[in-house]
């Protein structure tokens, strides 16, 4: 299929929800409070992707908490204690046909996009199976 050659930007959804490592863990809950999200947050510095945050990751560390947004863990909690450092991520000039391989081993679902470190969407499986719907 030619169009597996197609860039990774065509298919990656953006703007994409982003946290700071200094950020509380409320403010991920409100993320995921909203109808329509990713299951994977990028953690962003200076405009550079530093981590991930998956909704495991998210559900391990509240797990015993309410939903009240004044729980200890949600005001105490920082993001820079859950996420996964050093991100697999794929550059935005990337073909999908790429993006289908660094999938193809089950480790991940999403993966950030890039330009040069900078974050610029993300694109999941669900995209994948998506686009490849549209192409069969």
């Amino acid at each position: 299929m030619k169009e597996l050659e197609n860039k990774v930007s065509s298919i990656m959804s953006f703007p994409v929800d982003t946290v700071h490592p200094d950020q509380p863990l409320v403010d991920i809950k409100h993320i995921y409070e909203k109808t329509a999200f990713h299951h994977h947050i990028p953690v962003v510095k200076d405009g550079k992707l530093v981590g991930m945050v998956s909704l495991v990751d998210f559900m391990r560390a509240v797990h015993l908490a309410g939903l009240d947004d004044q729980e200890p863990v949600y005001q105490q909690g920082k993001v820079s204690g859950i996420m996964s450092l050093q991100p697999i991520s794929i550059e935005h000039t990337s073909s999908i046909r790429e993006c289908i391989g660094l999938f193809s081993d089950g480790t991940f679902h999403a993966l950030p996009v890039t330009n040069q470190g900078n974050l610029c969407g993300i694109v999941s499986t669900t995209d994948i199976l998506r686009f490849v719907l549209k192409h069969a």
